[in-house]
This record gives structure tokens, C-alpha cells and sequence, in this order.
């Protein structure tokens, strides 16, 4: 069936491009994140393998949540690492960092999705796609928050 929610297959497709891009962010912070929860050591690891699973627990349910609004605009989301892989500008953890770099690493990316969900605002606030910005306003007030909360860990953190 046609899809006919009052917003332009075109519209709907850029809007869809873009919330493909946010999934792949989100999906590579949730495992980089769950990651760093199964490996983290030292003297925080009681406070960080906690706080990595919250965060990785929210970002599972956040990325089905996007990849549905992808699916209800009429497009296949993406769902397999090569194709996250060719999406994110996330990078994929392969070391062993410590706790600290961890910690820095996952500002990094949670500031990432943060500048991901807000580059496709335009097209959603064109096209009057309440439903997409509910979502990405959502999902940036979640980052920025964690953002903030992470570097608070930070002895160098910036004021």
C-alpha cells in the first residue's frame, strides 16, 4: 500500500537517510558501551560496569525504537554491522583502554549521536514530522545528559 501520512515519499526517504545514520551511531555506542562494561577495571569499576549498563540497557531500547520510526515512514532499517559500519562515525573499539580513556571514549560518542539526531532536524522540522523530532529531541536530551555525566567522572573535566 501507498503510504499517505501527509509527509513526501522524498521528505520521508531523507528523513529515514538520516535516522539510518542515528541508528548506526546508537548501535555503535551501545556495543562499544557494553564493551566497556564487560571490560573495565580498577579502582571505579563498581560505579562504571554499573553505568555502562544502564547506558548500554537505554541505548538497546533506543535503537529499536529508531529503527521503527525508520520502518513506519516506509524504509528498511538497517541491521547488520557492515551496514552500520558504512553509517557511523563511531569508532569501533579493538583495544584494551583504561578506565579513564573508556570513559572518554563514550563522551565522545555519546556527543556523536548528539550531532547526528540534531543534523537531520531541518528536513524533519520541513516537513512537519513531529513524531521524528519527538524522537531525536528525546534522544539528545538522553546523550547530552550522559555526555555530561561521564566527563563529570573526569579529573580533567571542563567546567
Amino acid at each position: 500500500m501507498t503510504i499517505n501520512i501527509g509527509i513526501e515519499e522524498k521528505d520521508r526517504r531523507e528523513i529515514a537517510d538520516g535516522l539510518s545514520r542515528l541508528l548506526a551511531d546508537s548501535y555503535t555506542l551501545y556495543l562499544k558501551t557494553h564493551n566497556y562494561h564487560w571490560n573495565v577495571t580498577g579502582p571505579m569499576f563498581a560505579t562504571l560496569h554499573t553505568l555502562f549498563e544502564e547506558h548500554y540497557t537505554e541505548l538497546a531500547q533506543a535503537v529499536d525504537e529508531i529503527a521503527e520510526r525508520i520502518r513506519a515512514l516506509g524504509f528498511k532499517a538497517p541491521g547488520s554491522y557492515s551496514e552500520f559500519a558504512k553509517l557511523t562515525d563511531i569508532e569501533e573499539e579493538t583495544g584494551s583502554p583504561d578506565a579513564e580513556e573508556m570513559i572518554r571514549q563514550l563522551v565522545l560518542g555519546q556527543e556523536t549521536v548528539v550531532r547526528t539526531a540534531r543534523q537531520v532536524f531541518p528536513v524533519v522540522d520541513k516537513a512537519n514530522d513531529e513524531p521524528t523530532a519527538d524522537l531525536l529531541t528525546q534522544r539528545m536530551q538522553i546523550h547530552e545528559k550522559n555526555a555530561w555525566m561521564l566527563r563529570s567522572l573526569l579529573k580533567d573535566e571542563a567546567a
